[in-house]
């Protein structure tokens, strides 16, 4: 598992019964996580979530569909925390919304410490002009990482402008808005197509698909069917000298076995690499076992290629 356990500012401090119980620098979020299948239990003993402390805000699904968080009137509107990268301060703005996500997902810090660890070696060993593409980049972690560790420009690519501006937010609030960051409100395959008809070229691809979608013309995206192609695609704006290509799920029809798959067909056919494929985890600091092992939680799926040095 690609553990993501370098956090401070956050935790997974329970998780069970299709919940979890967080921490976001000091607001205590309650919400449904699907993959939390496991009675809730701590130190060894099962427990309740009556037994732990009333957290900020809790977020409650309808009957109908969707849901809501209650007690939102205690918890600000928005809030920021920080995350230790390498040694970068990189910083986020949390901010609880209708359909239960905070803004952010911070099990992809495995992901921007990958990249960045690939990025600084690259800049340390002489290589300029780093350029690199984030696809469906949402709210911005990676591109803030990838901004932070030394690429020269980093292009992000997402069909909401809401998510593009907050993005832009986390860069100038994690002191990076004089980076040379290129952020595009459109939709990714389009995108794309004029990129490689345009002859542009990425030292590193990184993308987070959804599980379903439609275009702005009404092309359809469904994960299982249009991933391969897709990537196929993208295998043609890598460089010459590419550094690493990354794709992360979160639809749980696909595991990491068919992430690395569809890494390890289509971009070999350009340059020779190894892919490494995992699930995505959070560490539980309270889930420890009564023989005293540690429970981490499932967020996802990841495959990382890198070429052959």
């Amino acid at each position: 598992m690609f553990l993501a356990d370098k956090w401070h500012d956050f935790e997974v401090m329970y998780a069970g019964y299709s919940e979890k119980y967080e921490r976001w620098g000091d607001i205590l979020l309650r919400r449904p996580d699907p993959q939390a299948v496991w009675p809730l239990f701590a130190d060894g003993k099962n427990v309740s979530y009556d037994d732990l402390p009333k957290p900020n805000a809790t977020y409650v699904r309808s009957s109908t569909g969707g849901g809501s968080w209650s007690d939102l009137k205690s918890v600000p509107s928005s809030w920021q925390i920080s995350y230790d990268s390498l040694g970068k301060e990189l910083r986020f703005i949390i901010e609880p919304t209708a359909f239960k996500h905070t803004g952010l997902f911070p099990e992809q810090a495995a992901n921007w410490d990958f990249c960045g660890r690939l990025l600084e070696d690259a800049v340390s060993s002489g290589r300029k002009d780093i350029k690199v593409l984030n696809l469906f980049a949402y709210t911005g972690g990676a591109t803030v990482a990838c901004a932070a560790h030394g690429a020269a420009e980093v292009v992000h690519v997402d069909a909401s402008k809401g998510m593009i501006n907050r993005a832009k937010e986390n860069l100038s609030a994690s002191g990076l808005a004089d980076k040379y960051v290129r952020f595009i409100a459109e939709d990714c395959r389009r995108f794309v197509e004029r990129e490689i008809r345009r002859g542009r070229r990425y030292d590193g691809i990184i993308m987070d698909p959804p599980k379903y979608g439609r275009g702005p013309t009404g092309e359809l995206w469904e994960i299982e069917r249009s991933l391969c192609e897709f990537t196929e695609r993208c295998s043609l704006l890598l460089s010459d000298d590419p550094l690493f290509f990354v794709v992360s799920s979160y639809a749980t029809e696909l595991g990491p076995t068919a992430v690395g798959n569809v890494l390890d067909i289509t971009l070999n056919r350009i340059v020779k690499g190894q892919v490494t494929s995992d699930e995505l985890g959070l560490p539980i600091s309270s889930a420890v076992t009564a023989e005293g092992k540690k429970i981490a939680l499932p967020c996802g799926q990841t495959a990382r290629w890198t070429p052959l040095r």
